[in-house]
């Protein structure tokens, strides 16, 4: 771009103006965090934290609570009610423990299903119970319980191995035949038969996949973050996390049957694993049976293909009649050329009012590359002036992959809708469930706009064809809750603003009221204060004020992009 000499000499002068814009965002909030707490005294300051802290977290804490109460009262109602029997002469306070810790292990082993029944968490979403309940933290949830679990696995089965069993094998012999010979037989068993009895090998077994399936389901491993050498780098990566998750059915069945041949309860109606667990494992299985049909129902086609710089690949598909969805929702997707059984979560991009579904996919793992690779044999080049590297529709010659979806399932972003303001902070292909948000909020600011002219013109309509005694009241507007949304997205690839360029300028164009108001951050140009950024800044700001559009983004943006 050209531009004249009095023109650079005004931008040079207003240096300090376009500096700002560089500005870190952390500067801003730690000045105003310190403004807000410099004059109060350090008890004023801890129960304002303190206060802040409750409104935050009251329905995790109340849960929380609610949960290890629940595990207290369990261990001490077993506990007490083994006291009172004759194995606690024998065993002493070692079958006490093992007993209690057995009994929040049925809780738990129960509990654990019910956050990862994804239908009917996204169904609760809808009710007053998420007013109580944080819906939004049910992952988070199933790792803790799933914790609690590894605890009182060592606490019952290291309390067996290493104190039950050694005291009863140590029992004098007139004592066991009087008090534990109904239990364990007339003869006293060894080590080696007790292990191999039917609840010592069921009980080795589930120990066995659940170590096995905890570990695959660390950070370190389910990201990769520990590489091992070959062929032992299958064990980590999502692939490995989500087969050995599915142990758990092998550990479901064997809880069962552990359940069921206790050395020391005889009675059936005192067997109460299967009590525990029979609600939640038919919730899941209907869950998982539900999914499987509905995916099968949903049948799209696909409109359009799109890879943009950064490895993102954008999916344009037709919207099935039944699937409705809200914005920051997500829905899984499988493509059974890339694989037949995975299935993988990705926020959609369009918004409920549209009559086609987007999502935009960045490679992450190799599910990502694999598929990348899958449509890139089918795109073409892009046309002149079109922005993405390959695209394809469905005039091209080439035949499309087939793809399943399934959901849609909820979000916290999907509450979107109870707040009049809204504070959007996205970063690179994290701002995927804003897009819809922005997208649902520009199309119900076009459909004001239009209620509100169609309004005028049939006022003006009857102000001239009635009379003046006989009054038209005029239609009422459906007013939109969302009074100002403010959107903030941190990218560090300049390519990165082709993903949602269209939105950006359907926003310039049609927001004429000033709802929605864009700030976008380029963190990979140069450091903050270089006079490099400084004269891509001004003349940013110069095309920017001559042409409506900014050169960084492509975008007619109502600012400009921000470097830091």
């Amino acid at each position: 771009m050209i531009i004249q000499l009095w023109q650079l000499e005004t931008l040079l002068l207003q240096k300090d103006t376009y500096l700002n814009y560089s500005q870190a965002l952390s500067y801003t909030s730690q000045a105003l965090s310190q403004n807000l707490l410099r004059n109060r005294s350090p008890i004023k300051r801890i129960s304002f934290k303190f206060v802040y802290y409750l409104q935050e977290n009251w329905r995790r804490l109340w849960i929380i609570s609610l949960w290890i109460l629940i595990m207290i009262g369990l261990f001490h109602w077993k506990y007490f009610q083994y006291k009172q029997r004759v194995a606690f002469d024998v065993m002493g306070y070692c079958v006490l423990s093992a007993k209690g810790a057995a009994e929040t292990l049925k809780l738990n082993m129960a509990i654990v299903l019910l956050p990862v029944c994804r239908n009917t968490i996204t169904w609760l979403r809808s009710t007053k119970l998420s007013y109580f309940i944080p819906f939004d933290d049910n992952i988070n949830f199933h790792k803790t319980v799933a914790a609690a679990i590894v605890m009182g696995i060592i606490l019952h089965a290291g309390n067996h191995l290493a104190c039950d069993f050694p005291r009863l094998l140590n029992e004098d012999e007139n004592n066991y035949a009087l008090n534990m010979s109904k239990y364990f037989g007339e003869n006293k068993p060894s080590y080696i038969s007790l292990l191999r009895g039917v609840e010592g090998i069921t009980g080795i077994i589930m120990v066995v996949c659940m170590v096995i399936a905890f570990t695959l389901a660390t950070r370190w491993f389910r990201r990769s973050l520990v590489k091992l050498p070959k062929p032992f780098d299958r064990l980590t990566g999502y692939n490995a996390f989500w087969y050995s998750h599915h142990l758990f059915v092998i550990v479901y069945v064997l809880l069962l049957v552990h359940g069921w041949f206790l050395y020391l309860v005889k009675e059936w109606y005192k067997k109460t694993t299967w009590m525990y667990l029979a609600f939640p494992v038919l919730l899941y299985a209907g869950e998982r049976t539900l999914r499987f049909f509905r995916s099968g129902s949903y049948t799209v086609r696909l409109l359009k293909v799109a890879i943009y710089p950064g490895n993102v690949l954008t999916l344009k598909m037709s919207k099935p009649p039944k699937f409705r969805y809200k914005s920051g929702q997500y829905m899984f997707v499988q493509c059974p050329i890339v694989s037949s059984f995975e299935w993988h979560p990705f926020s959609i991009t369009s918004a409920p009012d549209d009559d086609y579904l987007s999502i935009h996919i960045r490679q992450l793992g190799d599910w990502t590359q694999e598929l990348k690779r899958v449509f890139s044999e089918v795109c073409e080049p892009p046309l002149a002036g079109k922005s993405g590297l390959l695209r394809a529709d469905e005039t091209t010659k080439a035949t499309l992959p087939r793809l399943l979806i399934d959901g849609p399932y909820g979000a916290p972003a999907q509450d979107y809708r109870k707040y009049d303001v809204l504070l959007l902070v996205g970063l690179g292909i994290g701002a995927t469930p804003f897009i819809s948000i922005l997208k649902d909020l520009l199309n119900n600011i076009v459909k004001s706009d239009e209620l509100e002219s169609h309004s005028s013109s049939d006022q003006s309509s009857a102000s001239a064809d009635s009379s003046p005694q006989g009054k038209i009241p005029p239609r009422k507007k459906k007013g939109v809750r969302t009074t100002n949304a403010y959107f903030y997205w941190v990218t560090r690839e300049q390519g990165s603003f082709d993903w949602f360029k269209g939105v950006m300028n359907e926003v310039a164009e049609c927001d004429h009221q000033g709802v929605i108001e864009m700030h976008n951050y380029l963190t990979s140009v140069y450091e903050e204060g270089d006079a490099r950024s400084a004269l891509i800044t001004m003349v940013q700001a110069l095309s920017h004020a001559k042409n409506g559009v900014d050169i960084v983004s492509g975008t007619r943006v109502t600012n400009i992009i921000d470097f830091y």
